[in-house]
């Protein structure tokens, strides 16, 4: 297949008249059509005003999208332990299945390609299929809590640690390798030390398994892990082992500097998550003093409870906007910064290879964007334009290890208003049953 038209392949090289070649799982060329087409005659040929690498989100919870709405305008904390706790505790099979699909379905529609998942407690299985029969891309695994958690999701250590493994076993590298298990405590408040050292000892028995928690989140967070060790919140995770090129941290909004040493030290990814950060009030992240020290640093959308939308193009805006008024300085996360941390920096993230930018031998994760609109009149800058006016809606193509997942409006192989229909139906019951309170019908 033959992808045309103006060719976003990084974050420094736009191609005004190109193409992107597919063949299989995999890039097999890029330039100028003019040059591919007769290279590659017999290829089809689809036309797109951009098109651009499949984006990734490097934080998000997908299980959470059942409860969109449901915590406005809560303290982190508050909003955790009231609303999204209680809704995941109520969630049974059926219910977590249809939030993976909803929210895979909202990723792949709105352009993104990859997602690094954190899920919950229980049921953890039921998005791993939904992974496999969507197509997304995902590093994801089951959510392990042994202290200060409510009812129905406190575990036993060992418990959580040996469903953890079965997990690995079945599903990391599942889909020809699509899909891959990220060991997942919660974060350090509702995990003992028992729990986190075994999270390292349970990644370092598989190849290519890595660890995705919370960091720093919010200050309350960080008093209550200090006193429960003696250290800051990065400091603690380091001194059981969840620092490293195979971590992702969540957030890291709050962090002193000898914890950026150690996060620069053990080439930690971070993943900064700016709607969410500033809709829970948590602060903002020091992201370019990160990417000063060397740090990747990815973009997520984190949870539809405390974002709602898992647009990762709305991401990019709101994390280059809040960095240049946290610096007052307007040269601060240019575009071309952003759309990195949205899509190589994203790949280190999601801890895939040959990911994250359109150029020969790289997987073929790519998505088509419209501009035939007038939020789009004039483009003078197509990378500009992909991070400062672009929406998800935007995206009428998005392709996943050379398979069309969405095109012209519809999901390929998925009933999408079906699971919306499902979605709508298991939001209600579990928020009636978990006893929260929302302002208006689910």
């Amino acid at each position: 297949m033959l992808l045309a038209g103006t060719v976003v392949a990084d974050s420094e090289t736009v191609i005004p008249d190109g193409a992107v070649v597919v063949e299989g799982k995999t890039i097999a060329a890029v330039g100028e059509e003019t040059t591919l087409r007769e290279r590659y005659p017999d290829h089809e040929r689809r036309a797109f005003d951009i098109v651009a690498p499949g984006l990734v989100g490097g934080h998000v919870h997908s299980v959470q999208s059942l409860g969109r709405g449901i915590a406005d305008d809560d303290a982190l904390l508050d909003w955790l332990f009231d609303a999204v706790l209680p809704m995941e505790a109520a969630m049974d099979a059926e219910a977590t299945r249809a939030a993976a699909e909803l929210g895979y379905l909202e990723c792949l529609e709105s352009g993104t390609t990859t997602v690094v998942d954190h899920l919950s407690v229980n049921h953890a299985a039921e998005a791993f299929e939904a992974a496999i029969e969507t197509g997304i891309r995902a590093r994801l695994g089951k959510v392990l809590m042994d202290r200060d958690s409510p009812d129905g999701l406190l575990e036993e250590t060992d418990a959580a640690l040996a469903e953890s493994e079965s997990l690995i076993r079945e599903y990391h590298g599942a889909a020809d390798g699509r899909v891959r298990y990220a060991v997942t405590p919660r974060f350090a408040v509702t995990c003992t030390e028992e729990c986190l050292r075994g999270c390292r000892e349970l990644a370092d028995r598989y190849d290519g398994v890595t660890i995705h928690t919370h960091a720093s989140e919010n200050e309350d967070e960080i008093e209550t892990v200090e006193a429960d060790t003696g250290k800051r919140n990065v400091l603690w995770l380091d001194e059981v082992g969840l620092t490293g090129p195979d971590v992702t941290l969540a957030h890291c909004v709050h962090t002193d500097e000898r914890e950026r040493e150690v996060l620069a030290e053990t080439d930690t990814v971070v993943t900064h998550c700016p709607s969410s950060n500033m809709k829970l009030a948590s602060g903002i992240a020091p992201v370019q003093d990160y990417l000063d020290r060397g740090i990747a640093v990815a973009l997520g959308n984190d949870g539809p409870p405390c974002n709602n939308t898992l647009d990762a193009f709305t991401e990019m805006r709101q994390a280059s906007l809040l960095g240049k008024v946290d610096a007052r300085d307007p040269t601060r996360l240019p575009a071309g910064t952003v759309l990195e941390m949205a899509t190589e920096n994203g790949a280190s993230a999601a801890g895939f290879d040959r990911l994250g930018t359109l150029e020969a031998g790289r997987r073929a994760d790519v998505i088509g964007v419209t501009t035939d609109l007038t939020r789009a009149t004039p483009l003078h800058d197509p990378l500009s334009h992909l991070v400062y006016a672009a929406h998800g809606d935007d995206v009428v193509f998005t392709m996943v290890d050379g398979e069309i997942r969405y095109a012209d409006g519809e999901h390929v192989g998925i009933d999408a208003a079906a699971v919306r229909e499902r979605a709508t139906r298991q939001a209600k019951r579990v928020v009636e049953e978990a006893g929260i309170e929302t302002d208006a019908p689910v």
